[in-house]
């Protein structure tokens, strides 16, 4: 293995941690990244193999509470409904992304131009969503009716284009339906957990005959810086979008995107 390859999934793995739980999509960032960087792997496992590390921050980061609710769920009505509406919001992605896996994988994910109009256009969406005077109805992630869960899974499978955003998705569908900036973040972290581990394990086994052990060590170095970067961000982003909203990750989006297509004109 070039050390020159490690060094890149470093970076793109720093780079998956950091974008992972914020709205600019970090499928959008590591495909346009390793584009430009020439950096090839397997089936294209590696960007949806190292969202493992960005899983364990989160669940790190609330590990604490994880256990408490599942102390909880037996006896706690609550706690049963908040469980049953990440379930009920993660069906529609668990579809949509096993029926459309092989165009997803050998398509969309080979198509940098779409990756930065979407860049932009959800740049653009975000600031929009950021300055308009919405009404909060719903404070408490526990307290989300099950109908909006399911229609966040819904919006959350516009992600499966990349560049769209996982947890942008999620997160401005959130907000239009009535949740606060905090909720709508933080529902979409713990829909991040159902949503991820199942994609990671959905793709290891539709790419376990091609993946060998020397894909191996490059997997581990981009999980690890992952993981890292991942645990940072999740730390701090909820302060952050409670006080400055997501106007900063809209003009984000506009610069990369922007970027991105004059480099793909500039140099292909």
């Amino acid at each position: 293995m070039e050390n020159q390859t490690i060094v890149e999934a470093l970076l793109l793995g720093m780079l998956e941690g950091l974008t992972e739980f914020i709205p600019v999509s970090s499928t959008g960032h590591i495909l346009l990244a390793g584009h430009f960087l020439g950096f090839e792997s397997t089936g294209k496992t590696f960007e949806v193999l190292i969202q493992l590390g960005a899983i364990l921050a989160i669940l790190t980061v609330y590990s604490a509470r994880l256990w408490r609710m599942a102390g909880d769920l037996p006896h706690d009505p609550k706690t049963r409904h908040f469980v049953l509406g990440i379930l009920v919001a993660f069906l529609p992605a668990a579809v949509i992304g096993a029926l459309g896996h092989s165009f997803i994988k050998t398509v969309l994910f080979e198509t940098p131009k779409l990756i930065c109009i979407m860049l932009i256009l959800g740049g653009f969406v975000l600031l929009w969503v950021d300055r308009l005077t919405l009404k909060p109805k719903y404070h408490d992630v526990k307290q989300f009716p099950l109908s909006l869960c399911f229609k966040i899974g819904l919006v959350q499978c516009l992600s499966m284009i990349p560049g769209t955003s996982r947890s942008g998705a999620t997160i401005v569908g959130s907000l239009l339906m009535g949740a606060d900036k905090r909720s709508a973040a933080e529902f979409s972290f713990f829909l991040a957990m159902p949503t991820m581990a199942g994609a990671f394990a959905y793709d290891l086994f539709k790419n376990r005959d091609i993946l060998s052990l020397a894909d191996l060590p490059v997997i581990v170095a981009g999980f690890i810086a992952a993981f890292i970067m991942a645990v940072v961000v999740v730390r701090s982003l909820l302060d952050y979008v409670s006080s400055h909203g997501y106007a900063l990750f809209g003009w984000w989006r506009l610069i990369v995107g922007s970027a991105g297509l004059a480099a793909l004109y500039l140099v292909g």
